[in-house]
């Protein structure tokens, strides 16, 4: 089973959104809500896929920092 999509938000700089838990098509006229079974769960594995790769660069900042602040010989 995988985790839920969040019910709100842009996906990266792309034209779709998620509204209401529904994806929407954004244009420069409008917006239209994306219907297609197929396409919207390209899009929620798409969106799954960007926020496991959000949280992997942040856990890497994390541990980077932390890193940097242990002075050699491993005392702070």
């Amino acid at each position: 089973m995988s985790a839920p999509t969040p019910q709100q938000g842009r996906l990266a700089d792309a034209p779709v959104g998620l509204r209401g838990g529904r994806w929407w098509l954004d244009g420069g006229t409008g917006s239209i809500p994306a219907s297609d079974p197929a396409f919207t769960a390209a899009l929620d594995d798409f969106a799954l896929s960007m926020a496991a790769a959000d949280r992997a660069v942040a856990n890497l900042l994390i541990r980077q920092d932390e890193a940097s602040s242990v002075e050699p010989g491993g005392r702070r």
